[in-house]
């Protein structure tokens, strides 16, 4: 309900969870509370879901969660960083692990996105992965999570971004844009936007809120509003597809 007060003065009309971290052992409870959100609400219009891509048995947990109708894809947080304080993966190299490439082959077979969340240093392996598995779309998280503003950090960012811009099944998701700065900044949003679809066509990138995290600095009018205003100056088709499009052919919002 909170949510949904948030968005709809704001033209709104799909939404799509994200998983949240729930325990590894509640998964299917999280995607049971969301087919109950959705039965109760209309929202929010898909799920992606969680499920440990490094057990050998992974597949009785995919085969549940599939069987529920908003079930899009899969979120296994990969980022690992020299700095502990920015890495969440307990090891730098899973996108090359044996199990996990034999689980993905699930998602390839059953349309089923991923959401890749991962830094620059992780750049070779990412392009592996999607190389190895073209059926699946995989969503760069957070826009790739540029965290180092300095002249140096920048350039790496940029050059992350066009490694990953011939991989075809590679999308970019800008959100999360406040992660590292801690705030809503126009003139960051204007800055990574622009950048993106100065390397990237529009039909491969959309927006994401990342609420209510974002909801530390800003509201969700802010939020809008400030993307708006990064945005003003681009073609109307860009617009749509970063707003609405992309999200509507990855997420098969109908």
């Amino acid at each position: 309900e909170e949510y949904i007060d948030d968005v709809i003065p704001y033209d709104v009309v799909k939404s799509v969870y994200i998983q949240c971290n729930w325990p590894e052992d509640k998964c299917e409870e999280e995607a049971l509370y969301i087919d109950e959100c959705f039965n109760a609400s209309g929202w929010p219009s898909a799920f992606i879901g969680f499920c440990d891509l490094l057990n050998p048995k992974a597949n009785n947990m995919l085969e549940k969660l599939l069987a529920y109708p908003l079930t899009r894809g899969i979120r296994m947080q990969l980022h690992w960083h020299k700095n502990k304080d920015y890495s969440f993966a307990s090891r730098d190299n899973i996108m090359e692990d044996k199990i996990f490439n034999k689980n993905l082959e699930f998602l390839a077979k059953n349309q089923l996105v991923f959401e890749l969340q991962i830094f620059e240093n992780q750049v070779d392996q990412a392009i592996a992965l999607a190389n190895r598995f073209p059926e699946i779309n995989f969503i760069l998280q957070h826009a790739g999570m540029p965290h180092d503003d300095t002249k140096d950090g920048i350039e790496k960012w940029l050059n992350f971004m066009k490694k990953l811009a011939p991989i075809s099944n590679i999308y970019i998701k800008l959100s999360g844009l406040g992660t590292f700065i801690h705030k809503n900044d126009t003139s960051h949003i204007k800055f990574i936007v622009e950048s993106v679809l100065s390397i990237f066509s529009s039909n491969r990138c959309l927006f994401g809120s990342n609420f209510p995290i974002e909801k530390i600095w800003c509201n969700y009018g802010e939020l809008i509003n400030s993307y708006k205003d990064a945005t003003k100056d681009l073609k109307l088709i860009d617009k749509k597809n970063i707003f609405y499009n992309t999200a509507k052919k990855l997420y098969r919002l109908g």
